[in-house]
Formats: C-alpha cells, structure tokens, sequence
C-alpha cells in the first residue's frame, strides 16, 4: 500500500481594486479542510480598501504584493514566481473553491503514487451573492489532451491546477486570452493529466464588456491558428457559428 500524495497548493489571487470581492477568496481559501496551501496575493496597487482587506488575513497570508504591473498576464507572473507549491491555482478576487473540502477530496482522488502534471475539473457560475447560477456551459472532457481546446476552452482556468516545476510564464502579447494560450502551452508540456471528477470552483458571473469580448475572441482565433493550424480553426469556427444558430 503506496503513501497517499500530500502535494502543496500555492493559491495565487490577482487583485485591482477588488474590495467588493475579495474577502469572500480569501475566506474560501482560509476554510479549507486541506491545510498544505500558501495563499499569494497580487495587487495591481488599488486605490480602494483592497488592502484593508488583505492586511486583515494577513497572518493568514504567505506573500503580498502590491505594485503597478503590465496588466493581469503579468501580475500572474509574479505570482509564479513566488510560489514554493508542487501545484499553481489561480482564484482571482470574487472566485472561490467550490467548498470547504474541495482541495482535500481533489488530492483524495489521486489514485497514483506520483503526482500528476496537471489536475482539473469543473466549474459552477455564482452571483454577487454566492448563490448558483449555473454549471459553466463548457464541460470538461473525461480525458482531456491538448488539441481537446480545439472545441474551445473546455477547462475553466481556475479549476485547472498545474505542476509549478511545469509551468512556463503567460505571454504577455495577448491581453486579453493568454490563459488559454497557457493552458494549451502546459498540457502539451504534461505527461500526466488527472480528472477529479469535482466540481473545483464558484466562479463569479460578471458581465465582460462587448469589447474586451471581441478582443478576446480575436486572440482566441489568433492562439488557436498558432497551436493547431489555420485550415482546422477556421473549420472548427464554421462549427461554433452553426452550433449557436442551432441552439437560438
């Protein structure tokens, strides 16, 4: 009977301006049932009362930062940079775990001796107030591989934990979507990618700007074209168009 893995989680919260938002992280964090956990805070240098709110757990936090960045992208990357965990998880302010146990039963359902490169799992749309809205209308794969995001971006990327020794930074040429350029990047670098079968993450519906949405959408084509070839992705966009005419 092989020991059961213990791996550390080093949660890293991208925050500007979040105070409505972020205590609710935080705390979803501090209530794990799992305790192998390092909370990273990264502050854009907000203006609001942000940082009162960090400074209340502070005891409770292993690192803060709070200083002008290039954007989102590359406050991730001095979150990477900080981390000492075996895994990266990236809840930003307003999301959280989707209980007190979800870290707890994601290590349980590793079944192997060794770590897997890469854990991931579902995801659940909350409101401001934490209620349920709905299951995230993109459903992880039961096996999931790297051209898996041809159909789009199957794995939320909060509920999508990667090997810190695996982990490369964002590319800070995309502004809006190098997540799922990042996420694309690590599955091709993993060898061994574990489905907990849980729902890992509340994640905060707020609506995204049309704008930032298209801008998103065209780096999306842009990503996908670079992994997976020009011919397929205009395919694969023929599909998406056809699929959303079918489902009004």
């Amino acid at each position: 009977m092989h020991s059961k893995p213990t791996p550390k989680f080093s949660v890293i919260t991208i925050t500007y301006n979040a105070a409505h938002t972020l205590e609710e992280t935080i705390l979803s964090v501090v209530s794990q049932t799992y305790h192998r956990i390092e909370h990273i805070v990264v502050d854009g240098a907000s203006t609001d009362g942000t940082m009162q709110i960090v400074e209340q757990y502070r005891d409770r936090i292993a690192q803060v930062v709070s200083e002008p960045d290039k954007g989102l992208y590359d406050a991730m990357n001095k979150g990477i940079a900080l981390a000492t965990g075996d895994y990266l998880v990236f809840l930003n302010a307003g999301d959280s775990f989707h209980a007190d146990s979800t870290l707890q039963k994601a290590v349980q359902s590793i079944r192997s001796k060794e770590l897997p490169d890469i854990m991931y799992g579902d995801t659940a749309l909350v409101d401001a107030k934490r209620h349920f809205v709905r299951m995230r209308r993109l459903s992880p794969p039961d096996k999931l591989h790297w051209r898996s995001f041809k159909q789009g971006m199957l794995v939320c990327h909060q509920a999508f934990f990667v090997k810190r020794t695996l982990a490369l930074p964002y590319d800070l040429r995309y502004r809006f979507s190098s997540d799922f350029d990042w996420c694309i990047r690590m599955m091709k670098r993993a060898h061994t990618l574990h489905n907990t079968h849980l729902t890992l993450i509340d994640y905060l519906e707020e609506g995204v700007t049309t704008q930032n949405q298209q801008a998103s959408l065209r780096e999306r084509y842009r990503i996908m074209a670079r992994h997976y070839g020009h011919i397929s992705t205009f395919a694969h966009h023929v599909w998406f168009v056809v699929r959303a005419a079918v489902k009004k």
